[in-house]
């Protein structure tokens, strides 16, 4: 079951660095409404600036610490609890701007990934 669990880390913390520094500022067929950037993905769900730079660390933190937990396992459970939560306030972003099912998709891959994660990381 650990191999699984490592990988699981693995593509959730690529998928948050690839998201929040390769593709920061280009369109993916995720973004809500039509933005192209994530800043202005931000600004389409009527949120402040500075909350893309938040949660952008937020996501780039976690993000580093399930690397590292591939070295210290008790960050795991934490880093994927973050991930989780913010997750779900991505959901909703969505569901707020009545965006098509498509575009929460990585959103929920990423949420069931962490509550996996966190279901293995504090059972033992």
């Amino acid at each position: 079951m650990i191999p699984f669990l490592h990988l699981l880390q693995i593509i959730v913390a690529l998928g948050l660095l690839n998201v929040w520094l390769l593709r920061f500022r280009k369109p993916t067929a995720y973004r809500g409404g039509s933005a192209q950037t994530m800043r202005e993905e931000f600004a389409t769900y009527g949120l402040p600036q500075w909350s893309c730079t938040f949660v952008g660390v937020l996501k780039v933190g976690a993000a580093v610490l399930l690397i590292a937990g591939l070295f210290y396992t008790p960050i795991v459970g934490p880093a994927a609890a973050l991930v989780a939560v913010l997750m779900v306030g991505a959901l909703y972003m969505h569901m707020k701007i009545s965006d098509p099912w498509k575009k929460s998709v990585p959103a929920v891959f990423m949420l069931t990934a962490c509550v996996t994660l966190c279901g293995f990381s504090y059972a033992g």
